[in-house]
């Protein structure tokens, strides 16, 4: 039976009462329509467009496209919390901003699709990923509204366990089209709009409680941007969720260049494909499994350190052996660590809110930890590969950045 967030008991301004079955389902579905539009054109339509554009400068122009948006997230996702928090609306003021984000994302993905340079698929993908950042300000925030702690790892499963399968979806379908850039943009905003439907017709939320909403925006941004300076643990949440999920892109987003370039597979598509399907069924047990785990233990530390390790020995393997059957056993073991992580970080951080009026601006600065990496990563990575010696290197840095942020996970008090 499904749960209606307004009718959740309170108490110390913690929602108690479970969400149903129907509304984990909606919340996975709408988020398995934003992964699959976020990632199968980062692991494959942009980097084909992109070679077809300007195959001289490429690796370059996929990381400059990609840096333009992890820059705009470090405004843009904060900012839009902020706003979100404020927003009154007869939607509510998360539906709307997940409505919105939508069908900006939609827009976005249409016009890369019809782009004809490397500068305007960098303004094109923009948008995009600014309908992403909204969505997410409403999405991320819901958990923090309306579901009790003990249910949060496995809710917190919903947004990541369809992230592996978003990969697979988008890709398969992307694919069947010959991977054609422009037919798999439009093909990836009709999947996103059927999958997010569900949620925006359905949903309901309850008032905001403890206080409302912030006095000001200037006061919601104000409690966001200094939440890291006055209260350590979420400081050691942000630093930990940053530097595993930095290292979880440098290690994946130049798979395709990795198998064309660095392994000369012969069928370099075809093997990414098979490679994200290891990577998905270990990523979806582990995101399951480890988010259920930490719910019914109590403990979400442990979940998140071991995850980030399991991470590191992937890239491990990469660069004592880069092989075709090594970059398999590093897809399994790269899944499974970032699957378990995934579901319990997420869940870890929700209890380390300072603010309860400015929710969705504290989740927006920690959602930058998760956005940025996934856009910087291929303008670092690019230099890391011209620079500093080519994959293995890549591989190297990107195990030295996950196990830094299992550290730093390990120092936070205040959940066990």
């Amino acid at each position: 039976m499904d749960a209606s967030p307004s009718a959740a008991v309170v108490a110390d301004d913690v929602p108690s009462v479970p969400v149903g079955r129907a509304w984990t389902l909606r919340f996975a579905l709408i988020w398995l329509g934003l992964w699959a539009a976020q990632l199968a054109p980062i692991q494959l339509l942009l980097p084909l467009q992109l070679a077809a554009l300007d195959p001289t400068h490429k690796v370059r122009d996929f990381g400059l496209v990609n840096g333009v948006a992890g820059l705009a997230a470090l405004l843009a996702l904060p900012l839009f919390g902020a706003l979100c928090d404020r927003t009154r609306s007869r939607w509510g003021r998360r539906r709307v901003w997940v409505a919105g984000g939508v069908v900006g994302y939609v827009v976005g993905l249409l016009l890369t699709g019809a782009a004809g340079s490397w500068q305007a698929v960098a303004v094109a993908w923009l948008v995009a990923q600014l309908g992403m950042y909204a969505a997410m300000a409403g999405l991320t925030a819901t958990i923090a509204d309306d579901v009790p702690p003990d249910q949060r790892g496995t809710v917190s499963a919903a947004i990541y366990g369809p992230q592996a399968l978003g990969i697979v979806v988008g890709l398969g379908l992307v694919t069947a089209l010959g991977g054609a850039p422009g037919a798999g943009y439009v093909l990836l905003a009709v999947l996103l709009v059927a999958a997010a439907l569900p949620w925006v017709l359905r949903t309901r939320e309850g008032e905001p409680r403890a206080g409302g909403r912030p006095r000001s925006l200037a006061a919601a941004l104000r409690s966001s941007w200094a939440a890291p300076g006055r209260h350590p643990d979420y400081a050691w949440a942000f630093a930990g969720r940053l530097l595993v999920n930095l290292g979880n892109a440098l290690g994946t987003t130049y798979l395709l260049y990795f198998l064309t370039d660095g392994l000369r597979v012969d069928d370099p598509e075809g093997s990414l494909l098979i490679l994200t399907l290891v990577y998905l069924v270990a990523t979806v047990a582990a995101t399951w499994g480890g988010g259920v785990l930490s719910d019914r233990t109590g403990r979400r530390r442990i979940f998140v350190a071991g995850a980030a390790a399991l991470q590191a020995l992937a890239c491990a393997v990469l660069v004592v052996a880069p092989s075709w059957p090594s970059a398999l056993v590093a897809g399994l073991l790269l899944g499974a660590g970032y699957g378990a992580y995934t579901s319990v970080d997420q869940a870890l951080v929700t209890q380390v809110l300072p603010d309860p009026r400015a929710v969705a601006g504290e989740l927006g600065v920690m959602n930058v930890a998760v956005v940025a990496p996934q856009a910087l990563a291929p303008l670092l990575a690019s230099l890391v590969i011209a620079q500093l010696g080519g994959y293995g290197v890549l591989f190297a840095v990107a195990g030295v950045f996950t196990v830094l942020g299992a550290a730093s996970v390990a120092r936070i008090r205040s959940v066990r």
